[in-house]
């Protein structure tokens, strides 16, 4: 492919939004909308990237500051098309295509990108990305041949009822090479109503002084922009749809598809199967033939083959399930480790743990992992029992075969093959709850009594 740059289009206020946050900063499956952008654009390797700033530009700087990316600050904002101008400098001395888009549209993909670098040549100047939406409503039109070849481009308030009734829409995305884009960006003028620069006015002026301009095509969710929280919701859906379709597409069976929600790096294997309400955080990836039932809450977490999950579990970042583990019903998992074939069924939290294979995990066990200041850790041996309502106070190390009798606070090791029990002695006390009752019954009527 020709070499190209990308310059991203983020100096807007956001005013919509209502937040201290920039726009594009808002994530979408757990990522800034703008990284998705980023993200797609990497694919195809650019030479530069420029991402043009102006309203809380020090987030957008602290946001890429470990990213190839150059912070451009436009000031005052005067438009789109000046905006784009102001990413001249930082391009100075590149050359080859030059690749204008927007911050708030960011499921625009590196496939869509290929197409309009290819869609230019030695007559084609600029190409831009028309999209056809069910409702047109007020987006400016692109007037265009039947081979894509643009006659005009026309802002919907001054376009005729003819022209209105073209469908091709304008995403204001497009691309021209270096030695044409800066050219066309001054020539842009701002003789409108709001005094600015538009970035439209660089087909148009191509257009006028006989070049050829293009239009290329993308489905209308792909250039869909973010404006709101309303907006940002219904692109959040829009996500979280193709990436159901994507897991179901690769061998991953959703009970009720529409009730999975995925981060933007979920891993999941062949012959997954994820019951309704399943919630996926970043960081998560699961092994071929898991289960993950319904109600459960996944973030920074490993699932072996075969490993299962809840319902109504919560794996925090750190857990580890290996092969054919198994954590239950209201278990909380966090820098915790459950061997092969180990198993917690209910009512447990592991945390700051390692638990040794085809051990068995209590219900209502509890590694107390935290004294306040730091974090300790807790060891369990292979084919360890911990019995129900046990406490493991960590450091501590359970061996491997040993049995932690249930209703136990272990502050001390055990070693392999050993019983703890720490209980205090009952005392039995015959007759004494019968007395006890008779006692607190005659209290109670005298006081009735005196009422």
């Amino acid at each position: 492919m020709t070499k190209f740059a990308a310059v991203i289009l983020a100096a807007g206020k956001g005013t919509r939004m209502k937040s201290d946050l920039h726009k594009v900063l808002h994530p979408i499956g757990g990522k800034p909308m703008l990284f998705h952008l980023l993200d797609s654009f990497e694919e195809l390797t650019p030479a530069h990237t420029v991402v043009v700033a102006g309203d809380r530009h020090e987030q957008l700087r602290d946001a890429v500051a470990d990213r190839n990316v150059t912070v451009a600050l436009q000031e005052p904002q005067e438009g789109t098309a000046h905006a784009a101008l102001m990413a001249k400098e930082a391009l100075s001395g590149f050359e080859g295509l030059v690749m204008v888009a927007f911050g708030d549209c960011p499921m625009v993909k590196s496939d869509t990108v290929q197409k309009l670098c290819d869609a230019l040549d030695d007559t084609t100047k600029v190409a831009v990305l028309g999209f056809r939406p069910d409702d047109t409503l007020a987006y400016g039109r692109i007037i265009a041949e039947a081979d894509g070849t643009v006659s005009k481009m026309v802002e919907h308030k001054d376009a005729s009822e003819e022209e209105r009734a073209c469908t091709l829409c304008n995403s204001g995305v497009l691309i021209a090479h270096s030695r044409d884009i800066w050219r066309l960006l001054e020539s842009v003028g701002n003789d409108n109503a709001q005094g600015e620069y538009y970035l439209p006015d660089v087909a148009t002026n191509a257009i006028a002084e006989g070049s050829r301009v293009v239009a290329v095509e993308t489905a209308p969710a792909e250039v869909a922009g973010i404006n709101s929280r309303a907006e940002l919701a219904e692109a959040e859906a829009q996500w979280q749809q193709f990436k159901r379709e994507e897991a179901m597409a690769a061998g991953v069976s959703l009970k009720a598809p529409e009730t999975v929600f995925f981060s933007w790096d979920t891993k999941l294997g062949r012959d997954v199967v994820v019951e309704p309400n399943v919630v996926f955080g970043p960081g998560v990836t699961v092994a071929d033939h898991a289960l993950v039932r319904a109600f459960s809450h996944l973030e920074g977490a490993t699932l072996g083959e075969h490993a299962k999950v809840g319902p109504y579990a919560r794996l925090r970042p750190g857990a580890v399930l290996k092969e054919g583990a198994f954590v239950g019903n209201f278990v909380e998992m966090k820098k915790a480790t459950l061997g092969k074939g180990a198993k917690a069924s209910h009512l447990t939290y592991l945390g700051d743990a390692t638990v040794g294979a085809n051990a068995n995990i209590g219900a209502g066990t509890i590694t107390c992992n935290y004294d306040g200041y730091f974090k300790h850790q807790t060891k369990i041996g292979e084919r360890a029992f911990i019995g129900s309502n046990s406490a493991l106070i960590a450091p501590v190390n359970i061996g491997a075969d040993a049995i932690v009798a249930a209703g136990s606070a272990v502050s001390r090791d055990v070693a392999d093959g050993e019983l703890r029990m720490v209980r205090a002695e009952q005392m039995v006390k015959p007759g004494w709850a019968d007395r006890f009752h008779d006692t607190m019954k005659k209290k109670k009527a005298a006081l009735k009594g005196k009422k």
